[in-house]
């Protein structure tokens, strides 16, 4: 699907449905991090030049399209009017070209880095996910020839069990094991990540980041409340200096930045950052129940709404925009 457009905003219809979202001609960006206000201003002009004749990809779940809409939000509003613009829906793409700038940026659906049968940027609900721990080349010739990459890759993983299969789908002779070590089958899936970069990425071409873990406000415990308490009317950020919430896998984290100092020793730059506890405090800053459902919600689910409230993802502008913000600052200055 190709949709071009001139002198008006992105159509809302092809923004992540997980989210809400404004967009502003202009804005400023406020969060509350340790007891201070950090206010930033994201230059879109200046971004755009930079990626002139390049092409930038978000590569991983629906929090790094959380991301992707985010920059495209910032970005999109100072295209001039008579510049033509086309959002394109292709495979397990996303992308949006600015013309006159010859710049491309993208989300690849990838939630697990290496292939699955989750793989569909649609249709990804599955009852039982399978991996193939040791594949990554069908997503990964999709993203080669980027300038830019940015992955993210932890919300998918933690189900309590997976089955990993070494073969292909549907292949007589493949070895399906079904895993409950989810820092070990994570960092199997990082490893053949890290083995590919290392053998195809160009080194004097391609810029890499890895995002750390968006953090989730489901336990209400966690900031003093009761523990049945998620997100849900939440309308503060958390004070508490120092603050982590007891959702984020920190091993995890621990195997992402492990995975980046091997690939360092190896000549491999991959810049983390580490947008986590930043985010941490932000459990005001969730769509909760005002967001699209693939299913409407029922009276019933209503009437109970903290059962149904998106604590994971984040409502645009918000916290997403600082984390281009930062991605922003170090893409400048490389």
């Amino acid at each position: 699907m190709i949709v071009t457009f001139q002198g008006s905003p992105l159509p809302l219809i092809y923004t992540h449905t997980h989210t809400v979202l404004r967009i502003n001609r202009t804005r400023s960006l406020q969060l509350a991090v340790d007891g201070f206000s950090v206010i930033s201003r994201l230059n879109a002009t200046a971004l755009l030049e930079k990626l002139r004749g390049k092409k930038l990809v978000f590569v991983g779940d629906s929090l790094n399209r959380n991301q992707f809409n985010s920059m495209l939000c910032l970005i999109e509003p100072s295209i001039p009017p008579s510049t033509s613009k086309s959002l394109i829906w292709k495979g397990n793409s996303i992308i949006f070209e600015a013309t006159d700038y010859n710049a491309t940026i993208e989300f690849h659906w990838s939630p697990l880095l290496v292939e699955s049968n989750c793989d569909d940027l649609v249709n990804h609900r599955v009852q039982t996910r399978i991996i193939r721990v040791k594949a990554i080349e069908k997503h990964a010739r999709q993203w080669t020839d980027a300038d830019i990459l940015i992955f993210d890759s932890f919300m998918w993983w933690l189900k309590p069990k997976m089955t990993l299969l070494w073969g292909s789908f549907g292949s007589p002779d493949a070895i399906y094991k079904e895993v409950g070590m989810r820092h070990r089958r994570f960092e199997m899936a990082l490893n053949t990540w890290a083995d590919w970069m290392e053998f195809h990425i160009n080194r004097n071409r391609t810029k890499l980041f890895f995002m750390s873990s968006s953090p989730f406000h489901f336990v209400g415990e966690d900031w003093g409340m009761d523990t049945s308490r998620n997100c849900y009317n939440e309308t503060e950020p958390i004070f508490d200096e120092g603050y982590w919430g007891s959702t984020t896998d920190r091993g995890m984290m621990q195997i992402v930045e492990s995975a980046i100092y091997e690939l360092e020793t190896r000549g491999l730059k991959v810049d983390y950052l580490n947008i986590t506890q930043l985010s941490d405090y932000r459990k005001d800053a969730h769509p909760s129940i005002h967001r699209r459902y693939y299913v409407p919600l029922t009276e019933e689910q209503l009437a109970k709404p903290e059962s149904r409230s998106d604590c994971v993802h984040w409502c645009l502008p918000g916290v997403p925009d600082i984390w281009n913000v930062i991605l922003y600052s170090y893409i400048m200055r490389s």
